[in-house]
């Protein structure tokens, strides 16, 4: 059959219908407001992060980016709000490395494979943080007080079970020669409400971030007196590193953008420039370095490689502990 030049038109025309929408969809992107979900409490590290970046965001897609937080089930809430969100590009969210080890806890069935991996953001090393006005000044009276105590008779905190800041006290007691378990761990919903309750002496030792303990330090309510680092931090220059004071450990704990799978393709296209653009933005990328946070970004190959090594490393260290359950 001959094919005419008006049918040839015609048919392209129609593909090009078929592509509109798809097209309309990007361009019009974001055309409302963007929901941001953090799944830990406001005022802890990840939070903090993700509002920085976001008001960058902001003004790189000229759209309020509203963070919402969503805490509960040591991450899974919010981890499994942001999967099953909309997938439009309008709703994303902040995912933390817990969500490595959701399955291998049987905390729930969420894992790399239920997200878009869109790049890490940030990298942040953890600490030792006590009552200031406690009986340690430094970590050498720390580590005396660990080792000639009881297992358990000293309690950390700054995450649920299982979660990164558990594996940085327990690899560090595990560095130290002792159990892993050796610190007894008490669940919390992240930095923020683990400070407050290290303020009040509910806890001994504070195992996350010392950027989250920054404000409390400078009030005089919390002491620094490790990092987890592989240098010192410019916040704290008095705060040696493990490695320093003779323990074999380093920890740093990371966060980053994942989103709902299946969003079409010309939408996340724009949706991940935007975060790029708002990541390397130079306000950005100084208010992160001023509080200690190391900044990534990195595409989501690279991202999901990432995820395959950490879950072996963090595997290991959680079947030490008997928290494996998978």
């Amino acid at each position: 059959m001959k094919t005419t030049r008006r049918a040839t038109l015609a048919a392209g025309l129609g593909l090009l219908g078929l592509a509109l929408p798809g097209i309309a969809r990007a361009q019009a992107w974001p055309n409302r407001p963007v929901t941001l979900i953090v799944p830990w409490a406001a005022g802890g590290g990840t939070d903090t992060v993700v509002r920085i970046v976001a008001a960058g965001l902001e003004r790189e897609i000229s759209q309020p980016v509203n963070v919402v937080n969503r805490t509960g089930g040591n991450g899974i809430v919010g981890h499994s709000a942001i999967a099953t969100a909309p997938a439009d590009g309008h709703t994303f969210g902040a995912g933390t490395s817990e969500f490595v080890n959701f399955r291998l806890l049987g905390q729930g069935n969420i894992g790399p494979d239920s997200f878009d991996l869109i790049s890490r953001i940030s990298l942040i090393p953890a600490g030792v943080t006590v009552k200031a006005d406690g009986p340690w000044r430094d970590f050498a009276a720390f580590s005396a007080a660990i080792r000639s105590g009881a297992k358990g008779q000293y309690t950390g905190s700054g995450v649920g079970i299982g979660g990164a800041w558990h594996l940085a006290a327990a690899g560090m007691t595990r560095a130290m020669g002792l159990e892993v378990d050796r610190i007894r761990w008490i669940p919390s919903q992240g930095g923020a409400p683990a400070l407050q309750d290290l303020v009040a002496g509910g806890v001994s030792v504070f195992t996350g971030s010392p950027v989250e303990a920054k404000a409390l330090s400078d009030a005089g309510q919390v002491r620094v007196i490790a990092v987890m680092g592989s240098a010192r931090m410019a916040d704290y220059p008095n705060a040696p590193t493990l490695r320093e004071l003779g323990v074999d450990w380093t920890f740093e704990n990371w966060f980053s953008f994942v989103a709902p799978k299946n969003i079409p393709g010309a939408v996340r296209s724009r949706m991940v420039e935007a975060l790029a653009r708002a990541h390397a933005r130079e306000d950005v990328q100084r208010m992160l370095r001023e509080r200690g946070i190391v900044p990534i970004w990195e595409n989501s190959e690279q991202f999901t490689t990432f995820t395959s090594q950490v879950s072996d490393t963090a595997g290991a260290l959680l079947r030490e502990l008997g928290l494996a359950r998978a």
